[in-house]
């Protein structure tokens, strides 16, 4: 078989082709060759085809190459099914015959080295490391990578590297070695290539990126970087971002924000302007900013921008406000903090109110006044200090500000003054809302202090506020205050602008006497004429006083209040004759007669009254110009007047009263007038004619047609016209006045008058009459009045004496009806005397409960039966005469004797009716019979049941039935029967047809205890429900089995069991008990009977028995399982294992339970699948426990709170088996959980398997307890790789609990632990404490320190241990400075053991000064080309000439020179070689220009044999080695500058190098600073050795 691998769904022209591979042969092994393939799997994951073959096998291949690179058998059945496994990148498949389910999937981990090591297939495990970035290949890798650089493949290494699994080769070494490698003409820089590479591949590390920014940046390429930012290609860091904001801020503003720099990322956003992001950086990245540092830089660059950076931090809370004021303030930016102020005080809060009236202060003072005015204007601030304010603002000429904020009259007062000194300053509207602000009082006291300074200039700005405020102030003290300055003219503007509206009478008073004074009479005038408020009285005293010269003010006060007599007076003596004329004839004509009266009283001339009056004519009122003139008796002196009015048709009432008053006076026929006369008032002339003549006043009233009734019955009454009267009461047929004059009083002489008028009706009025509703009305009167005498009197007068009236039918029933309620004793003559009245009608008065005439009531329907013309007619009157007898009078004897006389069937059934209430219950079933009546058979059947009077009630049944078909004469019929033991007949009776209700009467007869005839009734209608009870209670239970079996019901079946069990026919029971336990409903029902008989066991028997019934249901079982944990517990068990799935597990559950049958419930929770409850239930109760059981159960329970329980109760009981607990709990707990309870209940050595178990988890509580364990058992090996594989828990707090152990081994562990935590100082003394110098070496070095590294040297220096010196210098090479390790093995005898160190240090810093003159060589220039190479040999021989180096000529470089003499290699050929006389001068080196001239080195200053000195030794040692650093790192551009002298200088950094060495030293020598810092400040300071350039 071969393996085929192509690509399909791509066209075979596509650009790359179709990936296809030649068929590869797949390896079969030699025990299978005829298997073959049955499944084959890709995983997507890896690129890697799973095969499986029918025997088993499992071969893995590579896609890409088709080579096999696994084969197994991995199974010995077929695999018939297999899928993808996703998660993994593996497979499943599921075997035949087993189902075993298997799971394949590659180890990432060893692939490669598998591939490599065991396929030695090096390309292969290049290729899957490289695609799947996977580990294993490194070697290969380095390998390959040296192999092609060594053979110049650039582009190949640049491959390999950006391949490398797990970037193994991207590190700066590899950077390094691509940039050291020469570029080839017309390509790129190789690391160019390197570079570009990776970018293709993807992302770059932040080491590469910041590698690939810096040459870019050199050329000025910055769209290069952009778009690798945009296309996020490189890492972003901080030190990406500070060579990118060198040439373009936007760009690293995008690098500090991706790289989270947020100081530097602020800074780029406060150059760009970006004010408003900045608050929300910060606050979104958590950074802390110096707001206030960056706001005073910014004010003085950009001081607008800084009041938008401003803003935004007040806006978000981020700076003090109060600290911007001072930052803008000192500044002196005043409109920056103005615009900043109105936006951070907009919310007006009560605790800015420091700054508001900074902000006020700023502007005021500031020169700024009109934004203060428009901040006050606008109401902005209300917490300022205002009183402050108001000053500032006085004194900035804002008076009307000033007034604002005042509270102080007098301040007030003041700034008052100083605004309306000065009208153009003036603001009116002002003025008058202001004074709204002040109280009354103080109002006051101002407009006085106008008034009092410029009473004419301020006139006007008073009285308008007065006129506003009127209200507030009150009139009263405004006008007090007018008139105290005598001001009537402002008084007069001030109530004018009110008086139109104010209801006070004192303005208005005061304004017409002001208006007055003034001569205003139009006014004066208007408000009399119109106000309605003012005092009538006071401003008509005021103008009769004041004499107007025109007094029509006056006549309008007191004609519209009614003066009129004073008014008159007033005109009349003051001889204005013309203005009363005037008045009332256009003002007040209907006001003439109290003028007329006036001036009669006057004695005035009648000849000017009636000219008067002609003039006022029809104006004129009649009756109040009658009345005052009547009241002054010259009544004639109209007379002329009113006739003539009268002759022009005037219909006036009042006209004609009056003329109709003077004919009665003067007797000119006044009957005629008052008959004939239309238009007079009866009323007036009635009242006026009662005194001088009654009958006149009669006749007056009566001509009113009703209206004058009363003063027509009072005037005839008291004149003892009752003749007139009666006549006038029949007539008028008034209902009304008849019950006034007949109703009756307490005086006598009411009662006189009302005799004397009933005998003038009787005698008089009525005979006189012919009109017989004149008589009813009349009758009706006196029925009315309650005069049931009178009445009787009248219409005995009328009836029975002979008149048109007398066969009246109304009156005769009237007549009968008066005395049946006044005189019962002459009824029954007036029944007998007259025959036309209603006689029925009367008779029902008359025996009404009322009256109570029953003797009369029957006479009347006697006697009009006997005249009945119609038979129906008699025979209803004679029922209603019986029912008279029997109903009313009690007189069944005469009642039975009326009924035999008449003889009428409806007599009869009256007279039962009433014999069978009163309960003569026989007699009236006696009398029904006669009347052969059957309609009320309820009542007589209830009757007969109350009376239990069945025997004769039997016959009339029997008759009833022959009239009546009703079910229930039947019924009853049958219940009677069987009341009086009549079984035979009540057999025959419903053997025939009937229509009884024979079921209700036997359930009545059963629920009485006849059971014989209930019995009897239920087997004819086949009840056999009724019937088996029946047999029951007749205590045959055979019988009663064989009927309920024909019924067939439930209950029927109970209450034949339940009889049956009483009584111990247990048989029997068992037949019924059958058929009720098929019914879930009554089994517990059924239980409940025979517990409570004492019989559990029968029933027991009964349930088992059941059992195997059809209709068997699960009540039975689970019954049966109860009553077998009451009765007999030990066959429970096996009850519920046969029968567990048919039963009600929660029931029997709970009687298990109630009868501490633990183990039987255990097994029917965990068979009910409630695995919590079972599992709580054997923690509960130990002795249902079985650990295979609890396993089982608790792996299924769903509250995670049982795991713990049960961990806890494992502890408690079963502590042995608790490790394996916790193995089957292990993937659903939550172990720290465990490890805290296990803790607590301090158990924790017996759950240490399970901990090393989880402990790949690394979880911090499991990691910790571990360590505990290890701890307690002084298992150190263990605890050690405990902490270098599982790292999370509390590491410092281990540290410091084993750091004082017994054990070296456990403070070994607590120093390493401090080393991993970079607490190397803490790590390093535990070391030495414990001698372990080795530990305490490998700990500095890792720390990186140099000065621990620097502290140990002297540490091995004070112990004299040398090898552990010479182990530092070799272990810690790269942190200790060279001058120490000198030094030190210098000052200890140290130097053979040093030396390892200063050659490797010196090899070390030749590499890198070659490295530095190769990457800094300048192009050749042949000018320079001597200067150079004489550079470059100054400097080799300052190298290699360096005492510090230990390369010197006199032998080891520690080794000081002659007394007082310098070293030749201490003077370099820079500076012009040794002094002459010296060996080792450069010949052919000329002097410099400002180099130190020729000779011997001038003495230093300092203490006589310095040099021999060792100090002075060491800082001539410092000096040299500086300055060959110098030499170096100086570049050659500036060697070669021909502005600059050929002499190096040393550089300012070099310099505090020295200086910090020279201090360093001194201080370690104990030798006084100030020899050693004057000779190196004067080699430094020397011009020999500076520049103007440094």
């Amino acid at each position: 078989a071969k393996l085929f691998v192509m690509e399909v769904g791509r066209d075979k022209d596509a650009p790359g082709g179709v990936f296809r591979l030649a068929p590869v042969p797949i390896p079969v092994p030699a025990d299978a060759p005829n298997d073959f393939p049955v499944s084959m799997v890709p995983s997507a994951k890896h690129d890697i085809l799973y095969m499986i073959t029918k025997m088993g096998y499992l071969y893995l291949f590579d896609v890409f190459s088709g080579k096999a690179l696994y084969r197994a058998r991995i199974t010995t059945d077929t695999v018939f099914v297999t899928c993808p496994q996703t998660s993994t990148g593996g497979m499943l498949g599921i075997t035949a015959r087993k189902g075993q389910l298997l799971q394949v999937s590659v180890n990432e981990q060893t692939l490669v080295p598998y591939v490599v090591s065991t396929l030695r297939d090096n390309a292969l495990g290049i290729a899957l490391a490289s695609r799947l970035n996977l580990p294993g290949a490194d070697d290969l890798y380095v390998a390959e990578f040296q192999r092609q650089l060594q053979v110049g493949d650039v582009a190949g290494a640049a491959k390999t590297a950006a391949d490398s699994p797990q970037g193994l080769l991207r590190t700066a070494e590899t950077i390094q070695r691509f940039q050291a490698i020469p570029g080839q003409p017309g390509q790129p820089q190789p690391v160019f290539q390197y570079f570009h590479m990776l970018l293709e591949k993807g992302k770059l590390n932040q080491l590469e990126s910041i590698e690939l920014a810096k040459p870019v940046l050199q050329q000025g390429r910055t769209q290069f970087l952009e778009k690798w930012l945009t296309e996020d290609k490189l890492e972003c860091s901080e030190q990406l971002g500070d060579l990118v904001m060198q040439a373009d801020v936007n760009m690293a503003l995008s690098v500090y924000l991706r790289a989270n720099v947020p100081e530097k990322a602020i800074n780029c956003m406060l150059q760009r302007g970006e004010f408003d992001k900045i608050a929300a950086y910060a606050t979104k990245v958590g950074y802390r900013c110096d707001y206030s540092f960056m706001l005073s830089s910014l004010v003085r660059q950009n001081p607008q921008g800084a009041l938008e950076f401003a803003k935004q931090l007040a806006a978000g809370s981020l700076i003090d406000p109060n600290q911007v004021v001072e930052i803008f303030m000192g500044a002196n930016r005043i409109q920056e903090t103005t615009a900043f102020l109105l936006e951070a005080l907009k919310g007006n809060k009560p605790e800015e109110g420091y700054l508001q009236t900074k902000l006020l202060e700023i502007n005021l003072r500031g020169g700024s006044p009109q934004v203060a005015d428009a901040i006050l204007q606008n109401a902005m601030f209300t917490h300022y200090d205002r009183q402050y304010v108001a000053k500032l603002c006085e004194a900035a000429g804002l008076a009307q500000r000033a007034l604002e904020h005042y509270t102080d009259v007098d301040d007030i007062k003041r700034s008052l003054l100083a605004m309306c000194a000065s009208p153009q300053g003036v603001n009116p509207e002002f003025v008058l809302s202001y004074f709204g602000s002040l109280s009354p009082e103080a109002s006051l006291e101002c407009l006085k202090e106008l008034l009092a300074r410029n009473m004419r200039g301020n006139m006007q700005i008073v009285t308008q506020v007065a006129a506003k405020y009127n209200e507030q102030i009150g009139a009263q003290p405004l006008i007090d205050l007018f008139e105290g300055f005598k001001c009537y003219e402002g008084l007069f503007y001030y109530l004018g602008q009110i008086v139109n509206f104010s209801q006070d009478p004192l303005v208005h008073f005061k304004y017409i006497e002001a208006a007055a004074k003034c001569q205003q009479f139009k006014e004066v005038e208007r408000v009399c004429r119109d106000s309605t408020v003012y005092d009538a009285v006071q401003v008509k005293d005021f103008l009769m006083d004041a004499k107007l010269p025109d007094p029509r003010p006056l006549i309008h006060v007191c004609d519209r209040h009614d003066f009129v007599d004073e008014m008159t007076a007033y005109l009349y003596s003051n001889g204005l004759l013309k203005y009363i004329e005037v008045y009332c004839n256009k003002v007040s004509p209907q006001k003439t007669p109290a003028v007329v009266g006036k001036l009669l009283d006057l004695d005035c001339n009648e000849d000017f009254v009636r000219t008067l009056l002609n003039a006022v004519g029809h104006a004129c009122p009649v009756e109040e110009l009658v009345e005052q003139v009547e009241h002054r008796n010259r009544l004639r002196l109209l007379q002329p007047w009113l006739e003539a009015r009268i002759a022009t048709g005037n219909q006036e009432v009042g006209t004609h009263n009056a003329i109709g008053k003077i004919y009665v006076t003067l007797n000119r026929d006044p009957v005629s007038f008052l008959t004939n006369d239309q238009y007079y008032d009866p009323k007036v002339l009635g009242k006026y004619c009662e005194k001088l003549d009654p009958s006149l006043a009669f006749l007056a009233y009566k001509r009113a047609n009703g209206e004058c009734d009363e003063d027509l019955i009072r005037v005839t009454t008291e004149n003892g016209l009752f003749k007139d009267q009666a006549r006038y009461l029949v007539e008028k047929q008034d209902l009304e006045l008849w019950a006034t004059v007949l109703r009756p009083s307490d005086d006598p002489t009411d009662d006189s008058n009302r005799r004397a008028l009933i005998d003038q009706v009787v005698q008089t009025a009525l005979p006189e009459t012919k009109d017989p509703d004149h008589v009813s009305t009349t009758v009706k009167a006196f029925m009315a009045a309650d005069l049931p005498s009178e009445l009787i009197e009248l219409l005995e007068r009328i009836v029975l004496q002979g008149s048109d009236f007398s066969e009246n039918k109304n009156l005769q029933n009237l007549l009968i009806l008066t005395a049946i309620k006044a005189d019962k004793d002459r009824v029954m003559e007036y029944i007998n005397r007259l025959d036309n009245f209603d006689g029925p009608e009367i008779a029902k008065i008359a025996v009404s409960d009322q009256y109570q005439l029953y003797e009369e009531g029957f006479v009347i329907y006697t006697k009009f039966a006997k005249r009945a013309e119609q038979p129906a007619e008699t025979t209803e009157l004679n029922v209603m005469a019986v029912g008279v007898l029997v109903d009313m009078l009690r007189s069944m004897e005469r009642a039975a004797e009326f009924a035999e006389r008449v003889n009428e069937s409806q007599v009869w059934s009256r007279l039962a009716k009433a014999q069978l209430s009163e309960g003569t219950v026989g007699e009236a079933i006696a009398s029904y019979i006669k009347a052969n009546d059957a309609e009320n058979y309820r009542e007589v059947i209830d009757a007969a049941e109350r009376e239990d009077s069945y025997e004769s009630l039997v016959p009339y049944l029997t008759m009833a039935r022959k009239n009546v078909k009703e079910p229930t004469l039947d019924t009853m019929l049958i219940y009677s029967y069987a009341k009086a033991d009549k079984l035979g007949d009540l057999e025959e009776f419903i053997a025939a047809p009937n229509v009884g209700s024979i079921q209700s009467i036997g359930e009545r007869c059963f629920d009485e205890g006849m059971f014989a005839a209930a019995k009897l009734l239920f087997a004819s209608i086949n009840n056999n429900a009724k019937l088996a009870l029946c047999y029951i209670n007749l205590e045959q239970y055979r019988e009663a089995v064989d009927a309920a079996q024909k019924a067939n019901s439930v209950s029927t079946w109970k209450e034949v069991n339940k009889a049956c069990v009483k009584v111990g026919e247990f048989r029997l029971a068992r037949i019924a008990g059958l058929q009720i336990i098929v019914h879930p409903d009554h089994l517990e029902e059924l239980t409940l009977l025979y517990e409570r008989e004492g019989q559990p066991m029968e029933l027991i028997q009964l349930m088992e028995q059941g059992l195997g019934l059809d209709a068997a249901h699960s009540g039975i079982f689970t019954e049966l399982g109860v009553l077998y944990s009451k009765y007999l517990p030990e066959k429970l068990m096996e009850h519920i294992k046969i029968f567990w799935s048919r039963m009600n597990t929660p029931k029997l559950m709970r009687a298990c339970e109630k009868a501490l049958l633990w183990d039987e419930a255990v097994f029917l929770l965990k068979e009910d699948e409630q695995y919590d409850t079972a599992v709580k239930t054997m923690i509960a109760h130990s002795t249902a426990f079985q650990h295979d059981l609890f396993l089982d159960c608790v792996q299924k329970v769903r509250n995670a709170e049982v795991y713990y329980k049960s961990i806890t109760f494992y502890v408690e009981q079963q502590p042995l088996l608790l490790v394996r607990l916790l193995q089957v709990l292990t993937p659903n707990v939550d172990h720290s959980r465990v490890v805290h309870l296990v803790r607590k209940l301090e158990n924790l050595p017996l759950v240490l398997p399970y901990l090393k178990s989880i402990q790949k988890e690394n979880l911090t509580a499991v990691n910790e307890a571990v360590n505990e364990l290890y701890i307690e058992d002084e298992d150190y090996d263990q605890l050690r790789s405990s902490i270098d594989d599982f790292d999370n828990f509390d590491q410092v707090a281990l540290a410091q609990k084993i750091e004082k152990h017994e054990l070296l081994e456990f403070r070994r562990i607590a120093a390493y632990i401090y080393k991993k935590n970079k607490r190397y100082q803490k790590a390093v003394a535990l070391s030495k404490a414990d001698k372990m110098y080795k530990d305490s070496i490998e700990t500095v070095a890792e720390s990186g320190d140099s000065d621990l590294a620097e502290e140990i040297l002297r540490f091995f220096c004070d112990v004299c241990d040398k090898e552990c010196f010479c182990a530092t210098l070799f272990t810690c090479y790269h942190q200790i400075k060279p001058d120490v390790a000198i030094e030190l093995a210098w000052r200890n005898g140290y130097t053979d053991f040093v030396m390892p160190y200063v050659i490797q240090y010196a090899r070390h810093l030749h590499d890198k000064v070659d490295m530095l003159d190769k990457r800094t060589a300048p192009k050749e220039d042949p000018e320079n080309k001597a200067e150079q190479e004489a550079a470059a040999a100054a400097a080799a021989g300052m190298m290699y000439g360096d005492p510090a180096m230990g390369l010197g000529p006199g032998g080891p470089a520690l080794l000081a020179p002659p007394p007082g003499m310098m070293p030749e290699s201490a003077y370099p050929p820079q500076f012009g070689g040794p002094p002459p006389g010296m060996p080792g001068g450069m010949p052919g080196m000329p002097p410099q220009p400002g180099m130190m001239p020729p000779g011997p080195m001038p003495p230093m200053p300092g203490a006589p044999g310095m040099y021999e000195h060792d100090d002075a030794r060491l800082l001539q040692l410092l000096i040299a080695r500086a300055i060959v650093v110098a030499s170096v790192v100086v570049p050659h551009t500036f060697l070669s500058s021909s502005s600059a002298p050929p002499l190096l200088s040393v550089t300012a950094s070099a310099r505090r190098g020295l200086d910090d060495a020279r201090s360093a030293a001194a201080a370690r020598r104990g030798v006084a600073a100030s020899s050693s810092s004057s000779a190196s400040s004067r080699c430094l300071s020397s011009p020999h050795l500076a520049s103007p350039a440094d």
